[in-house]
């Protein structure tokens, strides 16, 4: 068959794939049960009549699970160019991988993937020229490819380490320790281990952080309240763990600990929710040392970066809400005595060490600037970046003369380079294996204006050349909350959408954090409706400006975004054609009583906070806000061992939306099994995901495969 006749015959094909000669046959939703429960706040009475699938493991929620999976998959299933858009992400997906190398004791390891494998897998070598071996391969750990690594830690001589596997997407995870020269296990295995670094001191045992763990039946939904830190030492039970810090005698939701790199100093940060914490230290050095407070309380954020000798480095935003660091003698590490080091500046900073060197990452418009600076807060050189976007890494031992770092932006597939640190020069170590060409694509950042005028940064991606005529399917996508900054990153599933003439738009709400605590704070508690009316506004401008039309946009967001993404439906369904509310949180009155959501309120509140809380909360919450009307396509998703957003929050969203539609649009929940809120996914999830995304979103947009 020649070429041109197979071009000629897909031709065909794809005409044939029009809405007007075919049609999907539709199961009826499943029937949902209606239970009796209200709740009181402050005199209101709010009804709950989806409050059952709240209980994951019941039976009844269960049996709903699989008849809400049929419904969605028979679906999908019908959608006739499904199967081409697989076998199309499917070839982009299938190309190597490579995570930025790091030195641990006498081997450089990395990661890699050969292109379709389920996980990653850990390599090692001798020097830069030595033959790769594989060190970890997770693919081996279970038979489906969802135990996934999540995270090692090294000994500093780097004879032992530390690892941690997560089963099914859950953030309980299990810790083994092997001897890094045969790989053998070293003791026990320790279970039940959540929300955790590893730091090892010498080579006799490591720190580690956990909860106490939740009832049988309600593992993953269950309350994780206090926080422990816990000492470890080689060859002994975990049963008979020290207690460090935390339990009874400082109850904290959130307990990091981590070592300087010569292991003198233990720094433990302390946190009751997800913004703000306390600082503590302790000098290892000196038996008996005791754990001495250095920020007694949670109005800001503090870690400390380095030391030399005791002399240390931190990183804080007190009285500077864009982040500067200090320094301070550890005899003496109260606030009182901290010392500007490198000032805030109008960009938000972060920082890593490494070669003796200071690495100042500043996010200017949501995109990076880096300068190296000496540990005497000189300022040497501003590190040449390719392009416009987002590099990360940098941080190395200080022993060492070169690190790495990997830069890209949403036409930029990730590179990684690595950086002479006397010379400031860069240069490419390993280039991307993605099958795409960056000179085909443009992707620019403008400037819209809110409902209360403030000026909103949004990049937007798309093809060069594509006709702004306001029929070009567009995704734009969203978080806007703790603080975290989205900032430009390269996505393989995306080029589904850019090489077919869509637009792919990111906007960076408030409640991020790409300008700081004060950027952050605009958008918490009372505050959050900015967040909604930032998103509302960037799809206004999209409109507006013909990049696409109401009838050609999807919305999309994930967990925090997931709750943006379910006030949009409730209050603008008629603002967009599409909307994906992925692991979102959903019921704002009950979202605190699940696994870890109540350190979440520093940024929601809670109903029982006040009165006026609870009112805020109650009018936007997207599952109580639902109200029987005409609503867009809309696929919901979650996974049934999400155990930080509880699945609950989308099972009632979604019941509750099937009963208020009153259009013809689709309202569906595609439930993943044996996986959680999105780390660790196999490649094949993530694929189908995407795919079964991309679908949905063209088919309901009347667009055509092409």
């Amino acid at each position: 068959m020649t070429k041109t006749f197979c071009l000629l015959a897909l031709a065909v094909l794809f005409c044939s794939y029009t809405h007007a000669q075919m049609t999907i046959k539709t199961l009826p939703y499943p029937k949902a049960k209606k239970v009796d429960v209200v709740d009181t706040y402050f005199g209101t009475q709010v009804p709950d009549p989806y409050r059952w699938l709240e209980h994951d493991h019941a039976d009844d929620t269960k049996a709903w699970v699989q008849d809400e999976n049929k419904v969605t998959f028979n679906y999908l299933d019908q959608i006739p160019y499904r199967a081409e858009i697989h076998k199309r992400l499917e070839f982009l997906w299938n190309y190597e991988k490579y995570s930025a190398p790091f030195k641990e004791g006498k081997y450089i390891y990395f990661y890699k993937n050969d292109g379709l494998q389920s996980q990653n897998v850990l390599y090692r070598q001798l020097g830069d020229t030595g033959a790769p071996e594989v060190f970890l391969d997770p693919n081996k750990f279970s038979a489906d490819g969802t135990t996934s690594l999540q995270g090692i830690e090294f000994s500093k001589n780097g004879e032992l380490a530390a690892y941690q596997i997560s089963e099914g997407g859950s953030d309980w995870r299990k810790v083994i320790i092997i001897n890094t020269e045969d790989k053998s296990v070293v003791g026990d295995t320790l279970k039940d281990v959540k929300f955790s670094g590893l730091a090892w001191h010498g080579t006799d045992g490591f720190y580690y952080s956990s909860y106490d763990k939740p009832t049988e039946g309600s593992q993953l939904s269950g309350m994780t309240q206090f926080h422990k830190l816990y000492y470890h030492k080689l060859g002994t039970p975990q049963s008979t763990d020290k207690l460090i810090f935390g339990g009874d005698k400082t109850p904290r939701r959130y307990i990091g600990a981590y070592l300087t790199e010569d292991e003198r100093f233990l720094v433990i940060t302390a946190a009751t929710s997800t913004t703000g914490n306390e600082l503590y230290i302790q000098d290892l050095s000196k038996p008996g040392s005791q754990i001495v407070n250095v920020v007694n309380n949670f109005d800001n954020q503090h870690s400390v970066l380095d030391n030399m000798g005791s002399k240390l480095y931190i990183l804080t935003n007190i009285y500077s809400p864009n982040f500067k660091i200090v320094t301070v003698d550890a005899a003496e590490p109260g606030v009182t005595h901290w010392k500007n080091l490198i000032p805030e500046s109008k960009n938000v900073l972060s920082a890593t060490t490494g070669g003796g060197k200071i690495f100042a990452t500043y996010l200017q418009d949501a995109t990076s600037l880096i300068q190296q600076y000496n540990m005497d807060g000189k300022l040497e050189r501003t590190i040449q970046l390719p392009s416009i976007g987002s590099a990360s890494g940098f941080g190395t031992k200080k022993e060492e003369n070169v690190t790495y770092y990997t830069f890209t932006n949403y036409i930029y597939p990730p590179t990684i380079f690595k950086l002479d640190i006397a010379t400031g020069t860069s240069v490419i170590y390993k280039k991307s294996g993605a099958k795409f060409d960056p000179e085909q694509y443009e992707s620019k950042q403008v400037f819209y204006t809110s409902k209360d005028k403030t000026k909103i940064p949004m990049i937007i991606t798309y093809k060069k050349g594509t006709e702004l005529n306001g029929q070009n399917p567009t995704l734009l996508y969203a978080y806007g909350g703790f603080g975290v900054s989205l900032t430009p990153a390269f996505s393989t599933s995306n080029i589904i959408l850019l090489e077919h003439g869509g637009i792919y738009a990111v906007p960076n709400l408030r409640g991020g954090g790409e300008y700081g605590e004060l950027w952050h704070r605009k958008g918490i508690k009372q505050k959050k409706q900015n967040v909604f009316d930032d998103f509302i506004a960037a799809a206004e401008y999209l409109i507006k400006n013909k990049y696409t039309s109401k009838d050609h946009l999807a919305v999309s967001g994930g967990s925090n975004g997931g709750l943006l993404i379910g006030a949009m439906l409730t209050q603008r369904p008629d603002l967009f054609k599409v909307a994906f509310p992925a692991v979102g949180v959903l019921d704002m009155l009950r979202y605190n009583k699940f696994t870890a959501g109540a350190g979440w309120s520093y940024d929601y509140g809670t109903a029982e906070d006040s009165e006026q809380m609870f009112k805020y909360l109650y009018n936007y919450s997207p599952y109580h806000a639902l109200k029987p009307g005409v609503y867009p396509a809309t696929m919901i998703t979650t996974a049934d061992h999400d155990d930080r957003v509880v699945p609950a929050h989308s099972f009632k969203f979604a019941a509750r939306l099937q009963e208020y539609q009153q259009g013809t649009a689709p309202t569906l929940i595609r439930i993943e099994t044996n996986a959680g809120h999105g780390a660790g996914q196999s490649t094949a999830q993530l694929i189908n995901g995407q795919v079964d995304k991309w679908a949905f979103m063209f088919w309901n947009m009347g667009v055509n495969w092409q």
